[in-house]
């Protein structure tokens, strides 16, 4: 692990024995940061991970974020296309995606960098009326430290399971022209025809029901629904795929079914209304299908041809 404390100790040292020696020595390069958010840690993680913590203004606290470098990176190359990943709710958080998603592996040919930052347990990829800033980590914080440390350039391109579904949607709504395509698994897509939902994952994870978007009627539940911004996505390429909750052929056996089915009649609404605004979308509703790792892990195999082109991957 590089701790950034320790190097510059370390490096403090070393620089005076290099001046009682009378060498002149190499420029120091600043620890990597954008204004005033930094990379506090650094370490290797497989061959081809970065495990970053990164202290962030927005959320008052450091965070980890997982970058895998593309085959034939090198410190100053660039610029390289970018495919940020977003996790699910409630469960493992960001790791997921490389340990049960399968990023590493379906991503090993792909000549762009990937980013899975953390987005919280119930973070919704929203800032809190009262609590985190997530939008403003990943969007104003985020982008430009990879861009600045790893050489990621303009090309990007954002999908996310579950919740981050949402995230994926919202993001690419929100910010227009930031990310050239977006995608969708078992995505929660339609937040205000579901307001029991989300209220309730707030309150399974101990979080105050109106903390994250205020009161159930409220404006900033509509500001973050994806189907209410489907209008603004119109020419972006977009992907979104569902189940329908009913055991699949990637269930095990004896699996029962879940509430996946909801997710499909979101999917659905969000899909309408996202061509009717112009926006170049394939749909992937398979029927059976649970929701659960292993389709995940398939849809982003099926979505990466898609993300790949609109990026120049």
């Amino acid at each position: 692990m590089r701790a950034l404390p320790d190097a510059r100790a370390a490096l403090a040292v070393a620089l005076a024995v290099l001046a009682l020696s009378g060498c002149t020595p190499a420029p120091v390069l600043p620890e990597p940061q954008v204004d005033g958010v930094r990379i506090v840690e650094q370490e290797q993680a497989g061959e081809r991970g970065r495990a970053l913590t990164v202290s962030s203004r927005a959320l008052g606290r450091r965070t980890p974020v997982r970058v895998l470098l593309p085959r034939g990176w090198t410190p100053g190359s660039g610029p390289w296309p970018v495919l940020y990943l977003l996790h699910g709710c409630c469960g493992a958080g960001h790791l997921g995606w490389v340990d049960e998603g399968g990023a590493e592996r379906l991503t090993d040919t792909l000549p762009a960098i990937v980013v899975v930052p953390e987005g919280g347990r119930v973070g919704f990829y929203s800032d809190w009326v009262r609590g985190p800033r997530w939008e403003t980590f990943h969007i104003e914080e985020l982008i430009p430290l990879i861009e600045a440390e790893f050489g990621a350039g303009p090309d990007r391109a954002v999908a996310g399971l579950s919740m981050g579904g949402l995230g994926a949607m919202v993001y690419a709504a929100r910010h227009p022209g930031l990310f050239r395509a977006a995608a969708s698994f078992s995505g929660v897509l339609d937040t205000t025809g579901d307001r029991s939902g989300v209220r309730r994952l707030l309150s399974e994870n101990g979080e105050d029901t109106t903390a994250l978007w205020g009161e159930p009627d409220g404006q900033a539940w509509d500001a973050h629904n994806p189907a209410r911004l489907a209008g603004r996505l119109g020419g972006v390429p977009l992907y979104v795929s569902c189940g329908n909750g009913d055991p699949g052929p990637l269930d095990p056996p004896g699996a029962t079914g879940d509430f996946e089915g909801a997710l499909l009649r979101q999917a659905t609404v969000f899909a309408e209304r996202a061509r009717a605004a112009g926006a170049e979308i394939t749909t992937d509703f398979y029927g059976a299908g649970t929701h659960t790792w292993p389709y995940w892990e398939r849809a982003l195999e099926r979505a990466l041809p898609m993300l790949r082109a609109a990026i120049g991957a």
